[in-house]
């Protein structure tokens, strides 16, 4: 029998989406909804444990604590990559790591929520409504206006279909972008300096690497124009918090709405929670029902295969991305 523990299942809700009773013949199932901190505690949780179902980057597996589980033989994550598996450790001790395929519209959907949200200042008319109020704010508008998007991949792409659905000008940028890339989005290729000073709203869409960590700090908030909005649906170090709470608090820039954070779940006293010029949700660009199945259901086939000795594709230290179930031989 293997021992099979979910993790950082905050909603409670792993075992609704896949197969997981196909699994019970062979393994036992432990789902984990709080997270933990604490890395001798950490360890303490996951020793019985041979295979952990992870939710993307909820909680890190470091080179020191996959040192400490000599027991875990596979790490299945959901999604096609996770930047808090130290994959180069998880090779050298023969821990197996797979992924799955992921939402190519859940992200942009959030994205879009929240820019609305924030420009037409939703929660202030909401909360105004429900204490028996009426207008109290002016809103903007999209059609005519220019959004900047950081990194043109399946989620920045589908935020550029739908800005040209509100008739807004769209240009982008990122480190591996050109101009023809960018002209399938519908976007024109810009530098990173014009993206900065052009966009009334910038919205992220890179993934999470050494490359791009702090990709937007002191520097490249000091380029936007005091009434831009700055939208991260991607990961919170891609923007150096530090920075971004300056910049908000001196209103250098007009706004945030925000879906990650450097720390997750973010402390209940953080600046966030509090700024007037921020909109934020708790990491729910992914926490959708399309996304829940796609993750859950993969992984179980990817458990299942593994436990019956299918060979499935995996991340090895050599090939920085995560594959997915299709590759199940």
């Amino acid at each position: 029998m293997h021992n099979i523990a979910i993790l950082d299942d905050f909603q409670n809700t792993a075992l609704r989406f896949g197969d997981w009773n196909s699994l019970r013949e062979h393994a036992d199932i432990t789902v984990f909804t709080d997270p933990i901190r604490d890395e001798n505690e950490l360890v303490e949780r996951l020793q019985p444990y041979d295979i952990l179902c992870v939710m993307r980057e909820r909680t890190w597996f470091t080179r020191s604590v996959l040192a400490r589980l000599p027991n875990l033989k596979l790490l299945a994550s959901t999604g096609p990559w996770n930047a808090a598996i130290d994959i180069e450790a998880a090779d050298e001790f023969g821990i197996a790591v797979c992924g799955t395929a992921s939402s190519p519209t859940a992200a942009a959907e959030l994205a879009w929520a929240l820019i609305l949200a924030a420009t037409r200042h939703i929660p202030s008319e909401v909360a105004s409504f429900r204490r028996g109020g009426w207008q109290v704010s002016v809103g903007g508008d999209l059609h005519g206006k220019t959004i900047g998007l950081l990194g043109l991949g399946y989620t920045g792409g589908a935020t550029a279909r739908v800005a040209q659905a509100f008739g807004m000008r769209t240009i982008a940028w990122s480190q591996n972008m050109t101009h023809e890339s960018a002209a399938k989005c519908g976007a024109r290729y810009v530098s990173k300096e014009e993206l900065l000073a052009s966009s009334d709203i910038l919205s992220i869409h890179v993934r999470l690497s050494d490359r791009t960590r702090d990709l937007i700090g002191e520097k490249e908030l000091a380029m936007m124009q005091p009434h831009a909005l700055l939208v991260n649906t991607a990961r919170g170090p891609i923007v150096n918090e530090r920075a971004l709470i300056d910049a908000l608090t001196e209103k250098r820039i007009a706004g945030a709405a925000l879906d990650v954070f450097d720390q997750e779940p973010l402390p209940a006293d953080h600046p966030f929670r509090s700024m007037d010029n921020v909109i934020a949700t708790s990491h729910i660009g992914y926490v959708t029902d399309s996304s829940y199945r796609i993750y859950y259901g993969e992984s179980v086939e990817n458990i299942r295969a593994w436990i019956a000795g299918t060979p499935i594709r995996v991340l090895t230290s050599e090939k920085r991305e995560i594959s997915y179930i299709s590759g199940v031989a």
